[in-house]
C-alpha cells in the first residue's frame, strides 16, 4: 500500500515537473520569437540622454517603427554586414528616440555588438542647423531635442564650455562648425543627387564609400572614387542626424556626422523597469513610463 502511494506521488510529481518545465518552454520560445521579430530590451549605460533617460532604466523597444531589420553578412565579404527592413507600422519623425548599431567616426559599418541610444532630430531631406545654440531645421518652427539644455548652450561664453566636446564634424577650418554654431548641414535621402567637390565631400565622404565600398581621395582640386573622378553623386541610402538630450556629454551626429538608415534597430516606446547603478534601489516612480 506505501509503495503504490509512493509511487504515485512520485508520478504525479513527475507529470508536474513536466507541465513546468513545458510551460517554461513555451514562454522561453515566445520571448525569444517576441525579441527577434517585435522587440528588444536594452538598458541606459550612461547620462548622454538624461534627463529623458537616467543610467539604469531598461527601455522597451519595438522594431514595428520604422519596421524589423533582418542583417545578414555579404557573401563577397564574410567582413561586412547588409541590412534589409521588413514593412513598419511607420516611418521615423522628428524628435522619435531610437536604438542602433554603433560603426561610425571615420568609417561608417554595422557593428551588432554596439548599441546607442540618441534622439532623432533630422530626417532625409532637412536641412539642419545649429543657430546661437538652438537646434534647427530649414522652413520648420517646432522644437527639436532637449530644448532647455539648447537654451543653456546659447547662454554660454566660450571659455565656459571647458571640459565639453565644443568643436564638431567635420573639424576643418572650411567649416569651423561647434556645439553652439553648426551647419547648414543637409541631410540626404534615397535619390538625391548631390553636386560633390572638395569642400562637400568633407561632409559626405563616410555616406559615399559606406555605399560603395570604395575609397575616397583628393587630387589637386578634383575629388576621386576609387581613383576615378566624380562631380555628383547620387544616394542610395536615407540618413539621419541624432543627438542625445544631455548636449554636454553626448557623442552624437554633432561629432561623428550622419547615422544610415541600416543601422537603426527600433524606436523607444517605454521604461519597463529602472534601478539606479550608484544605490542599486528599484525607481518605482519610473516604471513603465512613456519615453517621449
Amino acid at each position: 500500500m506505501i509503495n503504490k502511494t509512493f509511487k504515485a506521488g512520485i508520478k504525479s510529481f513527475l507529470k508536474y515537473l513536466f507541465a513546468v518545465l513545458f510551460a517554461g518552454f513555451i514562454i522561453y520560445e515566445i520571448v525569444f520569437i517576441c525579441r527577434i521579430y517585435f522587440f528588444v530590451s536594452c538598458v541606459i549605460p550612461s547620462d548622454s540622454m538624461q534627463p529623458t533617460l537616467l543610467q539604469g532604466d531598461y527601455v522597451y523597444v519595438t522594431q514595428r517603427i520604422p519596421g524589423r531589420r533582418v542583417l545578414e553578412y555579404d557573401p563577397n565579404n564574410s567582413q561586412k554586414i547588409i541590412a534589409t527592413r521588413k514593412k513598419g507600422k511607420r516611418g521615423i519623425q522628428h524628435n522619435d528616440i531610437f536604438l542602433f548599431n554603433g560603426g561610425f567616426w571615420d568609417t561608417l559599418f554595422i557593428d551588432n555588438s554596439l548599441h546607442f541610444i540618441k534622439r532623432c532630430i533630422a530626417i532625409p531631406g532637412d536641412t539642419f542647423y545649429i543657430d546661437n545654440g538652438i537646434y534647427k531645421i530649414k522652413n520648420r518652427e517646432e522644437i527639436l531635442g532637449n530644448y532647455p539644455y539648447q537654451l543653456q548652450v546659447s547662454n554660454m561664453f566660450d571659455f565656459q564650455f571647458l571640459g565639453v566636446n565644443y568643436n564638431c564634424f567635420p573639424y576643418d577650418s572650411a567649416y569651423n562648425w561647434n556645439i553652439k554654431n553648426f551647419g547648414p548641414l543637409y541631410v540626404p535621402k534615397q535619390g538625391d543627387k548631390i553636386i560633390i567637390d572638395i569642400e562637400t565631400i568633407k561632409l559626405y565622404k563616410n555616406p559615399i564609400e559606406y555605399e560603395t565600398g570604395k575609397n575616397i581621395s583628393i587630387r589637386n582640386d578634383s575629388v576621386l572614387l576609387n581613383g576615378s573622378f566624380i562631380s555628383d553623386y547620387i544616394f542610395i541610402k536615407n540618413y539621419y542626424f541624432m543627438a542625445g538630450d544631455n548636449l554636454f556629454d553626448s557623442v552624437d551626429s554633432r561629432y561623428w556626422g550622419l547615422l544610415p538608415e541600416d543601422h537603426i534597430i527600433g524606436k523607444a516606446l517605454f521604461i519597463w523597469k529602472s534601478r539606479d547603478p550608484f544605490t542599486e534601489k528599484y525607481r518605482f516612480e519610473r516604471f513603465f513610463k512613456k519615453v517621449i
